[in-house]
């Protein structure tokens, strides 16, 4: 027997992603369609004041044609966000401004609506297009963990979800290796080689910054972060070299980690 509860979320899914394919497909001239989402507990009170900041601004665009869509959207906003009280517990989503039909013709829309899950992505851009991808990062089904997996040779990057994987991005490294050289030359080669490994190590912590981090919500799109490899200690202390690299990985807020040595 179906769970209500999931037939419910069901058909929440089907008609998201049916609004995504038609927000995706529409299309306007110059910056005219607003892009708004807003996280639970954000206020209604600071988007309004920012939207009349943005209203200030628009209308010192040189191009009347633009000028006026774009104040047409701004005006739009700031009168659905005056049905709303406060943000609902999931988030608020709006799209408005004005398309291009297939005609060629111009026509207004707004879309307003609570997504069917918590969306914690905080957005405002206008644009010639609506920007949907934080819609489809609700869409995913069941968690997604990233796996990064690094040793002395190269680094993977990857993700998981349920028996689906997809390796994001590899690159290969040559470090270089301890030697019987002594005296003065074992401290020059030492240093060449922490030199190496910390650079190995900044460009893995970026590249990992770069892929598990959605660039326009500044969310962390992954679940979970799994780090594996052959390293000299799990958790580095903070007097460790080479403790900042992994700090820049755990500024991923609400990501778990785990870690296999």
């Amino acid at each position: 027997m179906v769970d209500p509860q999931d037939k419910d979320e069901n058909i929440e899914i089907w008609k998201t992603k049916k609004l995504i394919k038609s927000l995706e497909a529409a299309r306007g001239n110059g910056t005219s369609m607003i892009s708004l989402i807003m996280p639970p507990r954000d206020q209604i009170s600071r988007v309004t004041k920012m939207l009349g900041d943005e209203f200030g601004t628009a209308s010192n665009i040189k191009s009347r044609v633009n000028r006026q869509s774009v104040l047409g959207a701004i005006t739009s906003a700031l009168q659905r966000l005056k049905l709303y009280s406060k943000v609902p517990p999931n988030g608020l989503v709006l799209y408005t401004g004005t398309i291009v039909t297939e005609e060629g013709k111009e026509k207004k829309v707004t879309i307003d609506f609570e997504p069917f899950r918590p969306i914690n992505a905080s957005l405002y851009l206008c644009d010639n297009k609506f920007h949907t991808e934080a819609l489809s990062e609700l869409l995913e089904s069941g968690d997604k963990f990233g796996f990064i997996i690094m040793d002395g040779s190269g680094t993977l990057f990857g993700t998981l979800s349920g028996n689906s994987r997809e390796v994001l991005h590899k690159f290969d490294v040559d470090l270089p290796k301890k030697h019987g050289r002594g005296g003065q030359s074992a401290l020059r080669f030492g240093r060449l080689r922490m030199e190496k490994r910390h650079n190995y190590l900044r460009k893995t912590a970026e590249l990992a910054k770069q892929l598990y981090i959605n660039p326009v919500t500044n969310q962390p799109n992954v679940s979970g972060l799994i780090l594996a490899g052959k390293l000299n200690k799990a958790r580095p202390s903070p007097c460790d070299s080479h403790a900042w690299a992994w700090s820049s990985l755990t500024n991923m807020n609400k990501t778990l980690f785990v870690f296999v040595c």
